[in-house]
């Protein structure tokens, strides 16, 4: 049984929190890049790119682009598969602050696979992590700067991210558990 925890509201509050905390840490969107990670992460990237030109409305628009992390998996034989997605980087990512957003933040192998693709792109001179869900459990020694909200969850549950865009409905679950 899933157990809804954010609803479509609380979902545009948290992006617009990380947005504000992006243009606050990086003193401005100048030299920012926004890259989402397919396939919710590529929708959560867009919006903030989107409340960011909200926000500063006399700025140039921020670079938003997709970052495909299929092939760099160290767990490929391990889990499903599927077809990458086409990646855009857009422009040099050298020099630049690199946020890369994704929508759940578990283990950390697709941030460790994220960072081994953004290194065929360039060189920046930072890269930011932006979540909308961090449930814990590390394998690798990765957090996020951006969290939309931390969700402790037991490794027997499942978050599940549903997105207008691609789900039709909008909301963050949790389903699954039980006695462990």
């Amino acid at each position: 049984m899933a157990r809804t925890v954010l609803q479509q509201a609380d979902i545009a509050r948290a992006l617009t929190r990380i947005s504000h905390e992006i243009l606050e840490s990086n003193r401005g969107p100048d030299n920012l890049v926004i890259l989402g990670i397919p396939t919710r992460g590529v929708i959560l990237a867009r919006r903030i790119a989107e409340t960011i030109a909200r926000i500063e409305p006399d700025a140039a628009p921020v670079a938003v682009g997709t970052l495909d992390v299929t092939m760099y998996r160290d767990d490929l034989s391990r889990t499903r598969t599927r077809t990458p997605a086409p990646t855009h980087v857009p422009g040099s990512i050298d020099g630049k602050t690199v946020v890369l957003v994704d929508d759940v933040l578990y283990s950390g192998r697709t941030i460790r696979s994220a960072l081994d693709a953004l290194n065929d792109h360039g060189r920046p001179s930072a890269v930011r992590l932006a979540v909308l869900v961090d449930r814990g459990h590390r394998e690798l020694p990765i957090r996020a700067d951006y969290v939309g909200k931390n969700l402790p969850t037991s490794a027997a549950e499942r978050i599940n991210v549903h997105l207008e865009e691609i789900d039709g409905d909008e909301f963050v679950s949790i389903e699954g558990g039980g006695a462990e």
